[in-house]
């Protein structure tokens, strides 16, 4: 398919939402106040078939003295035989074959971008303008028609819309897998078994779309303020009302914490990365506390996604994703959801690290569980 083509659908796509959610408010308010969308029917075969907002650490006034999470030793038996058996799907430098090499301005690091990054850039430039027009047509419907757009779940769908069509375009949808039915929507736009803490290990950027792509219903990620200055992602974020946090401002903390938790008591879900950042190397990091104290103080439970191979298609000193999604393998798994009455903080943390850790692949798994390595020092000198 041409690129000429392929905007064209793109654009149809986008126009296409956005014409929609304004005759579906018409629509609704005749038989009913519809207070998010339903997206289940947009890409519900894909599931089947082809299926850098880091999250910071809230501050110790908002955590109890319990809350810091304890890095669970749990070995890589834990990995199932389908996953040990499957060969890494990191590629090595020649592998990748860049074509250009450059240091990142914003970080400092190296960067490589080959092939593969390039085709990449190509669909994310000639379709971007149709989300930043999609999300202004909605943004300023929201603003106009009262009730049009509660808690911007209309706004948010475009970029759900983009990031499928992205992925699509570029063969990287992932793979769903596990509790899928809990990612539903029922006939309202609500959750069909009702809001929860969805976290997830975060190896790549791309994890991002990934979430974005797989989840139907209406939530809110977490996420550092920083993440405004991006293009897109950055216009996502605060049009559709995330919860955006400033690490050095103890009162913008403490605010997103209670927004966090407003959210999830009307019924919104949150999506949080408890490892507090990005992985380096796409192996699961310690917990940072006062993630899970939202669910306890909402009262919702958390469910686990694990989201396999993302650092092996857009590993860190990728520019942009290396290889496609399809020969990397991306994959998302839902886990059961794990109640949290009654439990304390290290207990939550340990149930949740262990049910992410039962569907990454082994290479994802820290280096002291695949090892036995125990000082920081061995496990510096694994990685190098």
């Amino acid at each position: 398919m041409s690129g000429r083509k392929r905007s064209l659908i793109v654009m149809a796509m986008l126009s296409r939402a956005s014409l929609s959610l304004a005759f579906n408010h018409v629509s609704s308010s005749l038989v009913g106040n519809n207070r998010h969308l339903n997206l289940s029917n947009l890409h519900g075969k894909n599931q089947q078939h082809n299926k850098q907002a880091a999250i910071t650490i809230l501050p110790a006034s908002v955590q109890s003295d319990d809350m810091m999470s304890q890095s669970s030793s749990s070995s890589s038996s834990q990995v199932p035989l389908s996953l040990q058996n499957r060969p890494s799907h990191v590629l090595s430098m020649d592998e990748i074959q860049p074509i250009f090499n450059f240091k990142s301005k914003s970080s400092g690091k190296d960067k490589v971008l080959n092939a593969t990054g390039i085709l990449h850039l190509a669909v994310i430039v000639s379709t971007m303008p149709f989300w930043m027009a999609a999300m202004k047509i909605t943004e300023w419907l929201g603003n106009t028609i009262e009730g049009f757009d509660n808690n911007r779940a209309k706004f948010d769908y475009t970029g759900k819309v983009w990031c499928r069509a992205y992925l699509s375009m570029t063969d990287s949808y992932p793979m769903l897998e596990g509790d899928v039915d809990r990612l539903k929507v029922g006939p309202s736009g609500e959750m069909s078994e009702g809001a929860c803490l969805f976290v997830a290990n975060h190896a790549s950027f791309l994890d991002i779309a990934v979430l974005c792509t797989v989840l139907d219903p209406v939530f809110k990620f977490i996420a550092k303020d920083s993440l405004k200055k991006f293009p897109g992602v950055g216009t996502q974020l605060v049009g559709g009302e995330h919860v955006l946090i400033d690490r050095t401002n103890k009162r913008s903390q403490l605010k997103t914490f209670k927004q966090a938790i407003t959210y999830l008591k009307n019924g919104i879900p949150i999506m949080a990365f408890p490892e507090g950042a990005r992985s380096p190397d796409g192996r699961l990091m310690e917990f940072k506390g006062g993630i899970f104290s939202m669910a306890v103080k909402a009262k919702v439970p958390i469910v686990p996604l694990s989201i396999a191979n993302t650092h092996a298609v857009m590993p860190n000193m990728g520019f942009l994703p290396v290889q496609s999604g399809q020969k990397g393998e991306l994959r998302v798994y839902v886990h059961d959801p794990i109640d949290v009455e009654g439990k304390s903080e290290e207990e939550i943390s340990r149930e949740v690290r262990e049910a992410l850790l039962r569907e990454l692949p082994a290479d994802q798994h820290p280096l002291d569980d695949e090892f036995g390595l125990n000082s920081a020092e061995e496990k510096e000198m694994v990685r190098a």
